[in-house]
C-alpha cells in the first residue's frame, strides 16, 4: 500500500479518536457539575451553600509543578503561627466559662460546642480539599489570608498537596483549644462583637479506610514509625461577627497544617 495513503488513514482516524475523547470529556464534566452546583457544603453553623463557577471548577487558580523539594512528605507551614497541639486546662475552663455564660445567652442562644466542633471538621475538609486541589476559598477563609495562603500553596509538590487534603472522617481527636471574644466600637453607634475559636485536629491519612475495613489504630501510634508519615496536626481559627443586626457566619482568618515527617 502507499506509504503517503497510509499516513493520511492514520491521521484522519487520529483527529476522529481525538474529537471523540474531548466530546467524552466534556460531558463528564458537565455532569460533575450537575451532580454539585447546588450543594449545601456546610449546615448549621457554617453557612456556606455553594454555587459553583463552571468556569473555576476546572481551573487551577494558583499551583503549578514544583520539582521534588528536598523533604518530600515533610509539610512548610502554611501560614506564620504557633503550632497548637494539646488542651490547656486553663484555657478549656475559660472556654467552658465564656461558651455558658457569655455566647450562649447573649450572641447565640442555639451555640453549643459539640455542634460547633462536628461543623469545624467539614468545614476543614472543604478548605483542605480546596487548597490541595489549588482552587478558590472565597467565602470559606477571609479575603487578608488569600494571598498568602496561594504564595506558600503554589510552591509545594503534588505529595505535599495530596498531604494538605483532609477527610472528616480521619480526624481521630479533636477540641477547641481557645475561644476569645472581641469588641470593638471604630467610631460607630453600634458596638462590633466577634467570636473567634481556634480549633486543633489529629488526623491519621486513611483512618476512614481503616474502620471500614474493621481495623483501628494502636493506640501507640504516634511511636509506630509506620504511621508516621500519615499523621498530622492542623490548626484553623474561625470567626464571626455577633453585632447587633447582622447575621455573621464562620469563616476561617488563620489555618495551618503540620505533620512529623522526616524523610
Amino acid at each position: 500500500m502507499n506509504v503517503n495513503l497510509i499516513k493520511k488513514l492514520i491521521l484522519q482516524n487520529s483527529k476522529k479518536y481525538y474529537k471523540f475523547l474531548r466530546n467524552i470529556i466534556n460531558e463528564d464534566k458537565l455532569n460533575a457539575i450537575k451532580n454539585v452546583q447546588h450543594s449545601t457544603i456546610l449546615k448549621k453553623y457554617f453557612l456556606v451553600p455553594v454555587t459553583l463557577d463552571t468556569n473555576k471548577l476546572s481551573r487551577r487558580w494558583y499551583c503549578q509543578e514544583n520539582g521534588p523539594p528536598a523533604h518530600p512528605k515533610k509539610l512548610p507551614p502554611l501560614m506564620n503561627m504557633p503550632l497548637m497541639v494539646w488542651p490547656s486546662v486553663l484555657k478549656s475552663l475559660k472556654n467552658l466559662i465564656l461558651t455558658t455564660f457569655i455566647i450562649k445567652p447573649y450572641f447565640d442562644n442555639e451555640f453549643t460546642l459539640p455542634d460547633f466542633v462536628q461543623g469545624s471538621k467539614k468545614a476543614v475538609e472543604v478548605i483542605s480539599h480546596r487548597l490541595s486541589q489549588c482552587q478558590d476559598l472565597e467565602g470559606l477563609v477571609i479575603p487578608d489570608i488569600i494571598p498568602t495562603l496561594q504564595d506558600r500553596v503554589s510552591k509545594l509538590s503534588l505529595i505535599q498537596r495530596e498531604l494538605i487534603s483532609i477527610d472528616a472522617e480521619d480526624i481521630y481527636f479533636s477540641f477547641p483549644y481557645q475561644i476569645g471574644i472581641m469588641f470593638t466600637n471604630e467610631n460607630t453607634e453600634v458596638q462590633k462583637r466577634f467570636v473567634e475559636i481556634t480549633m486543633v485536629y489529629h488526623v491519621l491519612k486513611g483512618l476512614a479506610t481503616m474502620r471500614s475495613q474493621g481495623e483501628e489504630p494502636p493506640l501507640n501510634l504516634g511511636m509506630l514509625p509506620e504511621y508516621q508519615d500519615k499523621l498530622l496536626i492542623c490548626n484553623y481559627r474561625f470567626i464571626r461577627e455577633y453585632t447587633k443586626g447582622i447575621e455573621g457566619d464562620w469563616t476561617v482568618n488563620l489555618l495551618n497544617h503540620s505533620n512529623n515527617a522526616s524523610n
